[in-house]
C-alpha cells in the first residue's frame, strides 16, 4: 500500500550530514522524511558540543585540505560546495554568532551545541521536513526501504535516498555501523571501521596512572616518524588522549596494526631549544629537590616531572638531562575501541561512489557523512566535512532526480 510519505526523499540518519541534507533538499522543494533509531536527535553532535563545539577552522586551503590526507582530494569538491566560510554563514543564519579561538578553531559563541540544534530543528520543521524517531532501517526489499518502528514494521518507496548512517564510534548515541552487511550485501565496497581519533594504550607505572591521569601536559611536541604536531596531551589511567595524539592517530594505529607498538617522542619543553634548557638546569639548586629543580629552572609541570621519571632514572649532566626531556619515548601498545572513539575510519570506499556520492551499485542511492572512508584529527575538520557531505549528496539528489525526469520525458 503506498503510504502518504512515498516518493518522498528517505534520509537514513539525522545526525550532521543527514539533517544538512534534509535542508538541503527542503529548501529545493523536496519532500524529505528522515529517519533514526534513536529517541531523539543528533545526540553525537551534543556530545561534541559538551567540550565548546568545534564548527570549523580558518586555516588556508591548503593545511586545511591535507588534514584528509589521503581524502583530500575528494572532500576538496565537498569544500567547494559547503566552505568554512559557508559553515560560519549557516551557523549565523540560525542565530548562533561565531568566533575564532586562539588556535583558529571556529566555535559557536554559546560554546554549546544545543541552541543551535534547536533552532536547525525549527528551521527544518519550518521547511516542511519530517522526522521520524525509533525508526531502524532495516534493509531493502526490493528498491523499497524497510524500517523496524514501535508500529512494526513499515516499508517505504522512496524517490531517492540519503544513508547517513554514520561510522561505529560511541554507539551507544547512534552510531553502531550495523549497516555494514546490508550494504555489503548490496555490492557496495566497504574498508572495515576502526577507531580514529582515539586514545592509545600505555603500560604506566600504578604509581602515575593513579596520581596522574586526567592530567593535561601543554604545550608539549609530539613526534612519530616524519610527523610532529604540537598541542596538549592528557595522561589517562590506560594511557594517553588529547588533541595532538588525535592528530597523529592515524599513523600511530598503522604503525601498531603493523608492528604490535609504536614509540611516540614527547618533546616537554618546545618551546625551548636544548642548549638553552640545559644552561636553565645547569643553574645552582641549593636546597632544592631534583623535582623542585625540574620545576622551577626546567619550568616542568609535575606530569612532566612524572613522565620524564617513568622513562628511567633522571641522568647525569645537564646535557644529558635536557636532551632527555627534549625526546621522553613512550611506547604505545594499542588503541582504544570504538566504544570510546571519537570517529571512525573506514566505510564506504570512494571507489563505490559517483563524485555526487551516489552508489554506483545502487542508483538513486546516496551516502554521507562518517559512513564514508575518510578520517580528519579533531578540530573542527570532521563536523566541517560531516556537513558539507550533506550537501553534496543532497545535491547529488537533486541533479539525478532532474536527470531521470529528462529522461522519460516526450521527445
Amino acid at each position: 500500500m503506498t503510504t502518504p510519505s512515498d516518493h518522498a526523499v528517505h534520509i537514513i540518519g539525522a545526525g550532521p550530514s543527514g539533517l544538512m541534507a534534509a535542508e538541503t533538499l527542503a529548501g529545493a522543494g523536496a519532500r524529505v522524511v528522515v529517519h533514526d533509531r534513536m529517541p531523539s536527535v543528533g545526540r553525537k553532535l551534543l556530545m561534541a558540543g559538551r567540550g565548546g563545539l568545534n564548527l570549523t577552522h580558518t586555516e588556508d586551503q591548503s593545511a586545511f585540505l591535507a588534514r584528509y590526507a589521503e581524502a583530500a582530494e575528494p572532500i576538496s569538491d565537498w569544500l567547494d560546495a559547503f566552505s568554512p566560510d559557508d559553515m560560519t554563514r549557516w551557523a549565523q543564519g540560525l542565530g548562533q554568532p561565531t568566533f575564532v579561538g586562539s588556535s583558529g578553531r571556529v566555535f559557536p559563541r554559546a560554546m554549546k551545541a544545543s541552541p543551535l540544534l534547536r533552532a536547525w530543528l525549527t528551521r527544518l520543521a519550518g521547511l516542511g521536513v519530517e522526522i521520524r524517531t525509533r525508526s531502524r532501517w532495516t534493509g531493502w526489499r526490493g528498491e523499497a526501504l524497510t524500517f523496524d518502528t514501535p508500529e512494526g514494521e513499515r516499508v517505504e518507496h522512496p524517490a531517492a535516498t540519503v544513508l547517513a548512517l554514520g561510522g561505529a564510534s560511541w554507539p551507544r548515541l547512534g552510531s553502531d555501523g550495523l549497516w555494514v552487511p546490508a550494504l555489503e550485501g548490496a555490492g557496495v565496497a566497504v574498508s572495515p571501521l576502526v577507531p580514529a581519533n582515539a586514545g592509545f594504550d600505555v603500560a604506566w607505572s600504578d604509581i602515575l596512572s593513579e596520581r596522574f591521569a586526567g592530567q593535561v601536559l601543554k604545550p608539549a611536541s609530539l613526534t612519530f616518524g616524519d610527523q610532529t604536531v604540537r598541542g596538549e596531551m592528557v595522561v589517562t589511567r590506560y594511557g594517553v588522549e588529547g588533541g595532538a595524539i588525535y592528530a597523529l592517530s592515524a599513523h600511530l594505529r598503522a604503525a601498531i596494526a603493523a608492528e604490535g607498538s609504536a614509540t611516540l617522542v614527547v618533546d616537554l619543553r618546545p618551546d625551548l631549544t636544548e642548549a638553552a634548557l640545559a644552561e636553565r638546569l645547569s643553574r645552582p639548586r641549593g636546597k632544592d629537590s631534583m623535582t623542585n629543580h625540574l620545576r622551577k629552572a626546567g619550568g616542568l609541570s609535575p606530569v612532566a616531572v612524572a613522565l620524564l621519571r617513568e622513562i628511567g632514572d633522571i641522568p647525569p649532566g645537564f646535557d644529558k638531562l635536557a636532551k632527555r626531556i627534549k625526546a621522553v619515548r613512550l611506547k604505545l601498545t594499542g588503541i582504544q575501541g570504538l566504544e570510546r572513539a571519537i570517529s571512525t575510519a573506514g566505510g564506504v570506499e570512494f571507489a563505490a561512489l559517483n563524485p555526487s556520492l551516489m552508489l554506483t551499485s545502487k542508483p538513486g542511492v546516496f551516502v554521507a557523512g562518517e559512513m564514508i572512508d575518510w578520517e580528519a584529527p579533531t578540530g573542527g575538520y570532521l563536523l566541517q566535512a560531516s556537513l558539507a557531505s550533506g550537501v553534496v549528496a543532497a545535491q547529488g539528489v537533486l541533479g539525478w532526480q532532474a536527470s531521470q525526469t529528462a529522461d522519460t520525458s516526450p521527445a
